[in-house]
């Protein structure tokens, strides 16, 4: 069985008034709501096994709270880092020749564009080493684009 060093939390005065400040307040994560009771119960002088057990967290979870408390302060403790996100899959260049690709005419034997096609066209034209539907979708409804689509007008008769 492992031993751990106890936890010892103490909140600055101003900390603390954030805190319940915190939980006063309309709307907030879950996430942030329990690091922030986590916090303030072992200010209280709770055990990180109790605080685990009242909040049900798991003990290693509330050790890393007051971990991150005690090292970064209470933004870090309460809230998590901002994430990277995946890159982006095209780069300006490609998605303005992949726009230019579309507003020509389709390849013969076709009626219109469809994502499938302009997605196989761009990498049999090398505009992109991979292209996939949803890729192909996406730059297209962020343009506003929808060439598959035929205006029919229906306009009133006169009677």
């Amino acid at each position: 069985m492992r031993t751990y060093r106890r936890l010892c939390v103490h909140l600055s005065k101003r900390d603390r008034k954030e805190l319940r400040q915190l939980l006063r307040k309309g709307f907030q994560p879950v996430r942030t709501i329990l690091r922030a009771l986590t916090l303030l119960q072992l200010d209280a002088g709770q055990t990180a096994g109790e605080v685990a057990t009242h909040l049900q967290l798991s003990s290693k979870a509330v050790r890393e709270i007051g971990r991150r408390y005690e090292q970064e302060g209470i933004e870090r403790a309460l809230h998590d880092k901002q994430r990277p996100g995946a890159a982006a899959l095209l780069d300006a260049g490609q998605k303005q020749r992949i726009i230019a690709m579309v507003c020509s005419d389709p390849p013969a034997g076709r009626a219109r564009w469809t994502v499938r096609l302009i997605a196989a066209e761009a990498v049999r034209r090398k505009l992109v080493p991979r292209a996939g539907r949803e890729t192909i979708r996406l730059l297209l409804e962020s343009h506003d684009f929808k060439p598959w689509r035929k205006k029919n007008v229906v306009r009133g008769g006169t009677r």
